[in-house]
């Protein structure tokens, strides 16, 4: 009897843990595979709560963040860290998902042991390697290492084919976040009690119409932010609207978000959500304000138009599907955009309605079946 085959996961993020959870659920239930999960901390508080919810226990966890640590100390911890326990671990396969610090040096370990690497949600590019930074270098180098890459779109395949990948090692998957939105929306539906953090939100701007908020990538840290808490600040003026933001906790985000928004009657800045309460979010909102790749995903599958706060995406096929549009970060534009879904029935219609091209909910069985299939 052939013996089962030793998958390695690694992640260390919030957005790695949910769009990854899926698959390690369905690894530890077939008997083809022995499941191991190494986290190694990037987002640690945040990182936790998916974990708890998802019932998700790491094998290892190295635990590798500290304050103030640059992006090459924490390569270098990264490096070594999960280098060792590759060793401990001699698994037959190493999964990561996405463009994270913990993804790149992951396949980089992996490629000195010689183990290949599956890469979950591949082939997103947005053609500049400072938007986003420094994601998109973190995926052309997975891109060059992986042996098998779970493309979660057509455009995503083809980026890879383009960058002469081996056409057999490419699949179409669909993205796993939207397993992952299924399984929490399910979740909550059976006990409402997961996601009631909100329900004073909810009654303080009851009968108004909220926008979401999100915004932390680095490439819009000082004046970046301070544009988007002007374009807010602006939207707030307008009483018959609500914004609920949850901060993240980098104190250059926080800081310029206080300072430029504390005070307004309809500006709720909260803490970070967890993912239940998150996907809540995401639930009564009228459409999201963000400059994260992963709300560009799982928005447009609850109906919700999302603007995207940045220059450039590696999600193109959200723009093109008409589900997202690029407001960059210029106050007068983001208003104006926002407010043309606000008030024109129509111009919402279009991109609430659009079709979703991430996927159907039913991605993570298709990469088990590759997986045993190599």
């Amino acid at each position: 009897m052939q013996r089962p085959c030793r998958i390695l996961t690694l992640f260390g993020t919030r957005p790695e843990a949910i769009k990854l959870f899926p698959l390690v659920h369905a690894l530890e239930a077939d008997p083809r595979f022995v499941s191991r999960v190494c986290v190694s901390g990037q987002h640690r508080d945040l990182l936790d709560q998916v974990l708890a919810i998802a019932g998700l226990a790491p094998d290892h966890d190295l635990d590798l963040m500290k304050p103030g640590q640059s992006l090459d100390a924490l390569t270098a911890a990264l490096l070594m860290g999960l280098g060792q326990v590759m060793d401990a671990e001699k698994p037959d396969w190493i999964v990561v998902q996405g463009d994270t610090a913990t993804a790149m040096a992951g396949a980089i370990a992996a490629y000195y042991r010689k183990i290949p690497v599956c890469h979950v949600e591949a082939g997103l590019r947005s053609g500049n390697i400072h938007h986003p930074w420094p994601e998109e270098v973190n995926r052309k180098i997975i891109g060059t290492l992986a042996a098998l890459h779970c493309a979660p779109t057509d455009t995503a395949a083809r980026a890879l084919r383009n960058e002469c990948v081996d056409p057999g090692a490419i699949h179409v998957t669909g993205n796993t976040v939207i397993d992952a939105l299924h399984w929490i929306t399910a979740r909550i539906a059976e006990k409402p009690e997961l996601a009631a953090g909100l329900a004073d939100l909810e009654r303080r701007f009851s009968g108004r119409r909220i926008i979401g908020v999100t915004s932390h990538r680095r490439e819009n840290l000082g004046e970046g932010m301070e544009r988007i808490a002007a374009a807010i600040r602006m939207l707030a003026v307008q009483e018959d609207l609500a914004i609920i933001f949850p901060l993240h906790l980098n104190p250059d985000v926080r800081s310029v978000m206080t300072d430029r928004l504390a005070g307004l009657d309809n500006v709720a800045l909260i803490e970070p959500l967890d993912y239940p309460h998150f996907a809540r979010l995401l639930d009564i909102c009228h459409l999201m304000l963000t400059d994260s790749g992963g709300v560009q995903e799982e928005a447009p599958a609850l109906g919700k138009p999302v603007l995207v706060m940045r220059e450039t995406t590696e999600r193109p096929e959200s723009v093109a599907a008409g589900t997202a549009r690029l407001v960059g970060t210029d106050p007068d534009r983001i208003v104006t955009e926002a407010s043309r879904l606000l008030y024109d029935g129509a111009a919402y219609a279009r991109m609430a309605l659009a079709h979703n091209p991430f996927g159907d909910g039913k991605s993570a069985p298709r990469i088990v079946e590759l997986l045993a299939s190599v």
